[in-house]
C-alpha cells in the first residue's frame, strides 16, 4: 500500500480520470523554437513528466506578446498548433493528461519586445518594479495603454481555447494570477475603469467570467476549463488589502463555481511586502461547492496527503496537490513522494536561460 494513498489515488475531473493527484504546475522554461513554436525537446520534457496525474502546461501566450521570456510558446499560429500536437500526443501516449495554461501578461509586457506595440491593461497604471534583462539598460515596467474594448480580448481568449482543443489538449486553464492580464482586471489597484469592466467588484470580475464562459463555449464542456487565482497578490505589484481582496475573490470564486468549471487552482502567491495577509486556502476553500480544488502552496507529500484528507483545511478537503520546482529535477516525482525522496536539486540558472545547450537543466535530470 502506498505511504500516501490518497495522493496516489485516481481523480475524476468530469469525463477525465487522472491516474493520481500529483499535478505538475505551469513552469516557464523558455525552450520553444523561434516564433514561440513547441519543439521535439519540449515534447520529451513533457513526456518525462507524464508521471503526473495532470500536467498544467507552461504559460502559453494567446497572442504575440513582449514578455521577457522570448522563447515561451504560444497558441495563436499554425506552426504553434502543429508543435503542440507533438507534445499532447506524446503526453497521451505516456498515459497522462495535459491542460493548456492560457497566458497574457498585459501591463507587464514591454513594447520593445513586441516591435514597438504598446503593452495593454485595463487602465494606464504602471506596475512598480520589473527588469527586462534582454533590453539595453534592463528597464522596468512601463505605463500601459488602456484597452478600448475588452470584449476584443475576450474573443482572443475564445480563439486560444479553440486552438488548444485543436492542438490536442485535454482542457485549458485561465491564468488569472500573479499579476497577469486577467488579474489586472480583478483588483482595484490596477483597474480604474468607469465602464462595465471596472468600478464595482461585479464589474471588475466581468472580464474573467467572460473569458471563462467563452472557453466553456469552445470546449462544449465546463469541466474542461480551470482557472488559477492568487488572491493574496505579492507579485508584479498586485495585492489589494485584506478586506477588499476578501470581498473581490469571494464574489468571483462563487460566480466561477456557479459555472461548474473543472477546477479552481488556489495559489498563496509570493511572500512580499506587497502581498496582503490572507491565508488563501482557508479563506476561499469553504466557498467552492462544485469545482475541484487544487492547492499550489509549497506542498510536501505529508501536507498534501493531510489536505487531501481534509486535515488542516477550512471548509473541506482539496482534490489535487500542485507541485512545481520539484518536477523540474524529479520527473518521477509521484513515485519519489511516496518514499519522501531523495529528491534531486534543480539548477536555478537553467530555469529560463538556455545558453548553448538547451538540454542542460531541462531533460537531463
Amino acid at each position: 500500500m502506498p505511504k500516501y494513498p490518497i495522493l496516489a489515488s485516481p481523480l475524476k475531473l468530469g469525463s477525465l480520470t487522472l491516474k493520481n493527484r500529483v499535478l505538475m504546475a505551469s513552469l516557464t522554461r523558455n525552450r520553444g523554437s523561434p516564433g514561440g513554436v513547441p519543439n521535439d525537446l519540449m515534447a520529451l520534457y513533457y513526456k518525462q513528466r507524464s508521471t503526473a496525474g495532470l500536467i498544467l502546461s507552461e504559460g502559453t501566450f494567446i497572442e504575440e506578446i513582449g514578455g521577457e521570456w522570448i522563447n515561451a510558446p504560444g497558441i495563436y499560429s499554425p506552426a504553434q498548433i502543429k508543435g503542440w500536437k507533438k507534445v499532447t500526443s506524446t503526453v497521451h501516449e505516456a498515459g497522462s493528461l495535459i491542460f493548456c495554461q492560457l497566458w497574457h501578461i498585459g501591463r507587464v509586457a514591454h513594447p520593445l519586445h513586441q516591435a514597438g506595440r504598446p503593452n495593454v491593461a485595463p487602465s494606464a497604471i504602471r506596475a512598480e518594479g520589473g527588469k527586462f534583462r534582454l533590453l539595453a539598460g534592463e528597464p522596468g515596467y512601463v505605463t500601459p495603454v488602456p484597452i478600448e474594448d475588452p470584449q476584443v480580448y475576450v474573443e482572443t481568449y475564445r480563439r486560444a481555447a479553440r486552438l488548444a482543443k485543436e492542438a490536442g489538449f485535454d482542457g485549458v486553464e485561465i491564468h488569472a494570477a500573479n499579476g497577469y492580464f486577467p488579474h489586472q482586471f480583478i483588483e482595484a489597484n490596477s483597474n480604474k475603469r468607469t465602464d462595465k469592466w471596472g468600478g464595482s467588484i461585479e464589474n471588475r470580475s466581468r472580464f474573467v467570467l467572460e473569458i471563462v464562459k467563452a472557453s466553456i463555449a469552445e470546449w462544449g464542456d465546463s469541466k474542461r476549463v480551470g482557472i488559477k487565482l492568487s488572491p493574496a497578490g505579492g507579485y508584479n505589484d498586485m495585492g489589494d488589502d485584506d478586506h477588499l481582496a476578501r470581498e473581490e475573490y469571494s464574489y468571483l470564486i462563487q460566480e466561477l463555481d456557479k459555472l461548474d468549471i473543472g477546477y479552481i487552482q488556489l495559489s498563496q502567491g509570493f511572500p512580499s511586502p506587497r502581498a496582503n495577509k490572507l491565508v488563501v486556502l482557508d479563506e476561499f476553500r469553504p466557498l467552492i461547492k462544485n469545482a475541484l480544488v487544487f492547492n499550489n502552496t509549497g506542498l510536501d507529500a505529508e501536507t498534501a496527503e493531510k489536505q487531501l484528507n481534509g486535515q488542516g483545511v477550512q471548509g473541506g478537503a482539496i482534490h489535487g496537490a500542485v507541485f512545481g520546482r520539484l518536477f523540474i529535477s524529479n520527473p518521477n516525482l509521484p513515485e519519489l513522494l511516496q518514499s519522501d525522496g531523495p529528491f534531486k536539486d534543480s539548477d536555478y540558472t537553467t530555469y529560463y536561460t538556455v545558453g548553448e545547450n538547451p538540454v542542460k537543466g531541462y531533460t537531463d535530470y
